[in-house]
């Protein structure tokens, strides 16, 4: 009797031992700066501490699933984050990806002088993302008259089907890699966060402080995963870019390489950046460096 007491409480013990902490589910949009993420996935970096990366085909889509609680945590802007924080009052950023530095921007097909004597223009863009920030910005630095913007919300896969046309006035919020097929249609590039330097566009790891209480080892790990990723993206672009391209539509290894230059990797940020970040209301003591 003795004996079968001592061989459950072994069995009990070694079941425990083993068994695996909460599987993390995390939402991550396509954006050349979320390249770690899709490649800490491929190679299993995110599997071996127990995250699930949920692909979605727009900022709007991550939100709306946060929003429902079928993820833990989501990559995101400033935008995202604010809009979140009301019925999520306690979500954080966590962990710094990067900036934009001409990753977000404006397409047209018309020039800026043009639109700014068009009485109808047509906007496309994810009207609850950081593109709502970015045509506000754009709209102010070119003086465009507001009335005669018509918005409509869409998401970008379904902006990037847009027709090229001359026959009406169209403004395209985008961001990169969703800008390359559009360019390639006809439209052109007339502002972007290079130009645009009001706007300051942080791409970031955000989760609830009870999530991130309750997974915080899990979560540090994390911060050391995107960290080997980048650093791994920048010593071997094109095996980072075999890895990765499905996540980005499959865009050639020279558009890969063109759309990294429209980032800047923040993942260790330094104190003058942190200064910035107040203003967007990101606190240093809340960020995992």
């Amino acid at each position: 009797m003795k004996y079968l007491v001592l061989l459950f409480s072994f069995v009990f013990f070694i079941s425990c031992s083993t068994q695996k902490d909460k599987e993390l589910r995390i939402a991550v949009n396509s954006w050349i700066g979320y390249t770690p993420l899709f490649y800490a996935k491929e190679k299993a970096y995110l599997k071996n501490i127990n995250i699930k990366l949920i692909p979605t085909v727009s900022l709007g889509e991550s939100t709306d699933i946060f929003s429902v609680t079928k993820v833990d945590m989501l990559t995101a802007t400033q935008h995202e984050y604010n809009a979140l924080k009301t019925n999520f009052p306690t979500l954080m950023p966590i962990i710094l990806i990067d900036r934009s530095d001409g990753g977000d921007m404006i397409l047209s097909n018309k020039t800026i002088k043009e639109l700014q004597n068009t009485k109808k223009i047509t906007v496309l863009l994810e009207i609850d993302s950081i593109n709502n920030e970015l045509i506000k910005d754009f709209i102010k630095k070119y003086h465009i008259d507001k009335s005669t913007l018509s918005y409509k919300n869409k998401d970008q896969s379904q902006i990037q089907d847009t027709p090229y046309t001359q026959d009406n006035a169209i403004i395209i919020v985008t961001y990169a890699p969703y800008n390359l097929q559009l360019l390639k249609d006809g439209f052109k590039e007339i502002a972007s966060t290079k130009d645009m330097n009001t706007l300051l566009v942080i791409d970031a790891v955000c989760v609830t402080k009870e999530t991130f209480q309750k997974n915080k080892q899990t979560l540090l790990k994390l911060k050391k995963v995107i960290d080997t990723s980048i650093e791994e993206i920048q010593k071997d672009p094109h095996a980072a870019y075999e890895l990765t391209k499905k996540y980005l539509g499959n865009i050639t290894y020279e558009e890969f390489e063109h759309s990294l230059t429209m980032i800047k990797w923040i993942n260790y940020p330094d104190k003058k950046l942190f200064h910035a970040l107040e203003k967007i209301g990101y606190k240093e003591g809340n960020i995992i460096q």
